[in-house]
């Protein structure tokens, strides 16, 4: 069976997939991901994880192709990524003591065929003051990230607790349900 196509290229999703021992293709989706008026922070995930990998997939016919999405969630309004510093303290101070959902979406996806996950991980933050804020997103410019973070970095440190199923998710793709959609997709996996 050949080896599935990321449709993404971000490193972080290609070394969790390479943990299960998968060396995909990589391709970069051409997705708009605003999100539609009134779409609820998971639907929003849903979708640009099914669009990603369909867009992708019909550049590689017969190739499963795997596209995933997380969307932040603060009082039900999506976190976007940042893009810019004033904008990730800003997150980063919204989400000061809270609790935030991370909705984080994975599609797999061949010719006609479609699987399809979304897991939840809720975030305790920590209170932060401006200070720690600021020399958060200095160290490590967490600016291409929803929520303004990196918890494989140092971004753990801003939080109380996490709760979730599945502590690949909150990276960028829940490995317990890709595995779980590869195996019923034909791969044979540990």
């Amino acid at each position: 069976m050949l080896p599935p196509v990321l449709a993404s290229t971000s490193r972080y999703r290609l070394e969790l997939l390479q943990r299960l021992g998968l060396a995909p293709d990589c391709a970069r989706p051409d997705v708009d991901e605003t999100p539609q008026a009134g779409e609820a922070p998971r639907a929003v995930a849903v979708r640009l994880a099914r669009a990603k990998a369909a867009e992708v997939a019909a550049r590689y016919p017969g190739r499963w192709v795997i596209g995933s999405d997380q969307v932040a969630e603060l009082n039900g309004s999506p976190l976007g990524k940042p893009g810019t510093v004033t904008a990730a303290q800003a997150q980063l101070a919204a989400m000061s003591g809270q609790v935030v959902a991370f909705h984080t979406a994975v599609s797999l996806h061949c010719d006609d065929r479609e699987l399809a996950a979304c897991d939840l991980t809720r975030v305790h933050f920590r209170a932060l003051d401006a200070a720690t804020i600021a020399r958060y997103v200095a160290a490590e410019q967490p600016l291409d990230c929803a929520g303004s973070f990196k918890c494989e970095g140092l971004g753990i440190a801003l939080f109380e607790a996490i709760e979730n199923r599945d502590p690949t998710a909150l990276i960028g793709l829940p490995l317990i349900a890709t595995s779980q959609l590869l195996r019923q997709a034909g791969y044979t996996l540990p």
